[in-house]
């Protein structure tokens, strides 16, 4: 008897414990996150409005974005304490370097190139400490957040650099329609690019499901009887729909939200898909068997950190563009914020696990708190304690589950 034909043999209710139970913390908190926004849209009708939801977007973009770097950093076994600095330091000097080669869109272009490559330089220095001269990550980033923001007063002289109206669109502006129509709220009518958008990704959605569904039952792994299977899409597809069709009566997709899309889409792929990715997991699960294996354990931690600098550099410019400007305080405090996605996510303190999408629902549980809580007017003091307290919940559930599992 094949696995299928035992879980088929199963009840529908030992079959949903069944998946609960192998995947308890990638639904923890996503079940988690659901029941926060509809707490918040009880307590404050104005919470699921589409101005408030967009809102929403343009806060969690730039978290999301480097919390997929950080995911590789602490799935090898790492911690990056430096990524708001480097958020600090980037978005400035991108913003020098725009006011260098003026406003236009070739200025803007190279300033971007330039500081991506900065990025990278900022993970290469990082990543040699750690990989080839065995200095704790802790030591190296920590080292790392003290030199960058040094640096971020020294170039910024304290001052506040504004950027150019063109480059403010990435933070700040949203995808325009596609076939003309209205933006206006009042009128009701559904952003079309939205909507094209919408349709795009559940179609690649259940593509990739059904894809994945057949590759199990070629292998005869367990997969879900067809009726939850079936669910389970409609399921997803509706909370999706829902998102994007309360976005569509705002001003559609913003911008930044896109650019999440495509690095989390990117690095969802580089996990999941590629040598590089089964590597990195390889190195955090069992350091030692890793090696013996033949990876080359100080290379993958090289490109682990260049790749936590290059999104630690589009964070920055994501950021600096929300802002309008660049300030000498930028980034601070905000590598908790990214660790704390990572973790609330469900990436392994310990090591070798963790996903991006659960990093981007992690930002998405962070922003959620942090953007319900402002409307309720709950002052800074607690909104700290809530985060916190949600940290140290996600952290416990982490290690509880590894002690059952084990």
């Amino acid at each position: 008897m094949t696995q299928n034909d035992k879980l088929n043999n199963k009840s529908v209710l030992d079959i949903i414990k069944f998946q609960l139970k192998n995947n308890i913390r990638q639904y923890t908190m996503f079940i988690a996150l659901i029941g926060i926004m509809v707490i918040f849209s009880l307590l404050n009708g104005n919470f699921f409005t589409p101005r408030n939801l967009s809102t929403l977007m343009l806060q969690t973009a730039h978290i999301a974005i480097l919390a997929c770097g950080v995911v590789l950093v602490i799935v090898a076994g790492h911690i990056d304490l430096s990524i708001g600095a480097v958020v600090g330091l980037t978005g400035a000097a991108c913003a020098i370097l725009m006011r260098k080669f003026g406003g236009g869109l070739g200025g803007i272009v190279l300033a971007v190139v330039i500081t991506l490559a900065i990025g990278a330089i900022i993970g290469l220095w990082q990543g040699y400490w750690v990989a080839y001269r065995k200095v704790p990550a802790f030591i190296v980033t920590l080292a790392g957040m003290m030199f960058f923001n040094g640096l971020l007063l020294k170039i910024t002289n304290g001052e506040t650099i504004p950027v150019p109206n063109a480059f403010k669109v990435i933070g700040q502006d949203y995808i325009p329609t596609i076939f003309g129509g209205s933006n206006s709220v009042k009128d009701m009518i559904p952003h079309n690019t939205t909507i094209v958008m919408l349709i795009a990704i559940i179609v690649i959605y259940v593509v990739m499901e059904l894809k994945k569904r057949k590759e199990r039952q070629t292998y005869e792994f367990e997969v879900l009887p067809s009726t939850l299977f079936v669910l389970k899409l409609l399921v997803v597809i509706s909370m999706i729909s829902f998102v994007f069709i309360i976005l569509s009566l705002y001003r559609g997709v913003p911008y930044s939200t896109l650019l999440l899309m495509v690095v989390g889409g990117l690095y969802t792929f580089i996990t999941t898909k590629t040598t590089f990715g089964r590597h990195v997991y390889a190195i955090g699960g069992n350091k030692e068997a890793a090696k013996l294996s033949g990876i080359d354990i100080k290379k993958r931690t090289l490109w682990i950190f260049i790749s936590s600098g290059i999104l630690g550099a589009i964070g920055g410019m994501l950021y600096t563009a929300r802002l309008a400007s660049a300030t000498a305080a930028a980034g601070q405090g905000m590598e908790l914020e990214v660790i704390a996605a990572a973790i609330i996510g469900g990436t392994s303190t310990l090591g070798g696990e963790g996903t991006i999408m659960g990093a981007i629902v992690g930002a998405l549980v962070m922003a959620t708190l942090n953007n319900g809580m402002l409307l309720m007017d709950v002052g800074t003091p607690e909104r700290l304690i809530v985060k916190g307290f949600v940290l140290l919940l996600a952290v416990w559930i982490d290690i509880s589950t590894r002690k059952k599992n084990a």
